[in-house]
């Protein structure tokens, strides 16, 4: 089965090795944001931090506590942070290029690491987790476009997939390390958790200095040989290969046709074919939140701690594991299922789980060891169905549906999408779920809300998401043009060759696509004509 997966077609030139562990090593920037959103859970429920931290607030003991707004503030100021760093990397991303971009997002977010591993108050805290958010955002929506632009077609979703599997990891790390540290009586308790996050910055900037820039980004800036070359690397050909030419020729003339409807602006992201596929991106980033998976791994260890089980930290970690091998079969799922099967199955097990969690913590309660036991199965069948499914496919398909012309722009607001949820989600939930004035105690109701939204994704799957597996980027571009539904999507066979388009010098005419295959087709039976006569002469 593995074998299968890393097996490249048969007419595929060249080596393929060099592209996936650079694929594999910047998908290790996920870890910055799984361990920066699972460590703050843990962190905020240590007794020494509480008591450092505390403003006076005390919980049902008696002990020192935060209040929800505290709580809300500490864990959603992060995202705040994500929301305007996934909006800042499109221009980042366009002008320095994508490995300087990311590099740069790197460096502010260990900035952030060291604001927050000094604090002793919630100030200096909460602008470390806003710069460090900053980073997290910039890098987030980078790191897809980067690998997207490198990966080769076959094995392009399982690439940017492992994205979120370093993501999945770094929220293992977090829970082992908020374990291991919690009960420390003194700043060492939160310090070197808080600290760990520096090493994953460092290593991801130093490797990123040795790792060429995308073909495509020297496509975008008019340099075809600088493209030659990175390609060159990472297939392992000579630049002169008739397989990067053609790869490059294509690549060259999807773009120039992109331009040649009109320059890149924000304005036409939301235009006509590329406004639906930004909706497509936008939504499928929110559903992908909204399904409430951060609620687990932002607000665990409290919830099972206000829920009388025992040992809440253990229980992180044995939730964190489960995300983490349960990204391992999503990664194959999605080239050989597809995009569409895969998230359809996500969706229907997610809803299922969350409705069962709901309705047991509501109507038997979790006072009983039966009820605890069954909140603890159905909550890791949940993390199971996301963890194969939406968490991996959310990243895979919004770094592949944009064109070269707006891939940044777009990306960067999908991302935004993202990280808008993320942090309403953050800043609501502790007036969702605790009690107390002014809060709505909904305790494990909330699993209603969020089975809610997984029910909705069943129906967002089959209306938008359109299947491209197997695609490269100007396929799936392709794809989009001439195919209006996204369920007939499945069994598309492309035709287009863009590289016809502009020696025809249709792209020169500002032509839709269909009158610009046309055309091309009708200049080729002319060149063929033209060329048999010669030969018959």
């Amino acid at each position: 089965m593995v074998r299968f997966v890393i097996k490249p077609p048969p007419d595929d030139a060249g080596k393929a090795w060099p592209a996936i562990l650079i694929g594999l090593f910047v998908a290790f920037g996920g870890v910055l944001y799984g361990y920066d959103t699972g460590n703050i859970s843990g962190v905020i429920a240590m007794p020494y931090w509480l008591q450092l931290f505390s403003t006076g607030a005390k919980d049902s003991m008696g002990n020192p506590a935060i209040t929800s707004s505290q709580s809300s503030q500490i864990v959603s100021i992060l995202s705040a942070g994500t929301f305007f760093g996934a909006l800042s990397a499109a221009p980042a991303a366009d002008f320095f290029g994508r490995r300087i971009g990311l590099m740069i997002g790197i460096c502010v977010f260990m900035f952030g690491v060291v604001l927050q591993t000094a604090s002793t108050s919630l100030g200096l805290l909460l602008a470390g987790r806003f710069f460090a958010g900053l980073g997290v955002g910039w890098s987030s929506a980078t790191i897809p476009i980067y690998q997207s632009e490198t990966a080769p077609k076959w094995i392009r979703g399982t690439i940017v997939g492992c994205y979120q599997l370093c993501i999945t990891i770094g929220l293992l790390i977090a829970s082992v390390v908020d374990h291991s540290t919690a009960d420390i009586q003194s700043t060492a308790c939160y310090r070197i958790p808080i600290a760990v996050q520096f090493a994953w910055g460092l290593i991801l900037l130093i490797g990123l200095i040795f790792l060429p820039e995308t073909p495509r980004m020297w496509i975008r800036r008019g340099k075809p040989d600088r493209a030659a070359k990175s390609l060159g690397k990472l297939r392992q050909l000579p630049v002169d290969h008739p397989a990067i030419i053609d790869e490059l020729a294509e690549v060259q003339a999807t773009h120039e046709y992109d331009l040649s409807l009109g320059k890149s602006t924000y304005a036409d992201c939301f235009r006509g074919n590329y406004g639906k596929r930004l909706l497509t991106g936008c939504l499928l980033q929110a559903l992908q939140q909204l399904t409430g998976v951060n609620f687990i791994f932002y607000y665990g260890t409290q919830y099972f701690k206000n829920s009388g089980l025992k040992n809440p930290f253990l229980i992180s970690v044995i939730t964190a594991s489960v995300n983490v091998v349960s990204t391992f079969p999503g990664l194959y799922l999605v080239e050989s299922w597809g995009r569409r099967p895969l998230l359809l199955f996500g969706a229907i097990g997610m809803a299922a789980c969350q409705f069962i969690v709901a309705g047991v913590g509501t109507g038997i309660g979790l006072s009983n060891q039966a009820g605890q036991q069954c909140l603890i199965a159905f909550v890791c069948f949940y993390i199971f169905f996301f963890a194969c499914s939406w968490g991996p496919c959310a990243w895979i398909i919004t770094g592949e549906i944009f064109p070269l012309k707006t891939r940044a722009k777009s990306l960067s607001m999908t991302t935004a999408s993202n990280w808008l949820l993320n942090w309403a989600i953050g800043y609501m939930t502790p007036y969702l779920v605790d009690s107390g004035p002014g809060n709505a105690d909904l305790q494990s109701k909330v699993f209603f809300l969020w089975g809610s939204f997984c029910f909705i994704c069943i129906f967002f799957v089959w209306g938008l998401i359109y299947e491209t597996k197997g695609f490269s980027l100007e396929e799936v571009d392709e794809l989009y043009l001439k195919v209006g539904r996204a369920w007939k999507s499945k069994g598309f066979v492309p035709t287009v060759r863009f590289t016809e388009i502009q020696e025809s010098g249709a792209a020169h005419r500002s032509a839709s696509l269909a009158e610009a295959e046309k055309y091309a087709g009708r200049h080729a039976s002319v060149v063929e004509h033209r060329y048999d006569s010669e030969l018959k002469a």
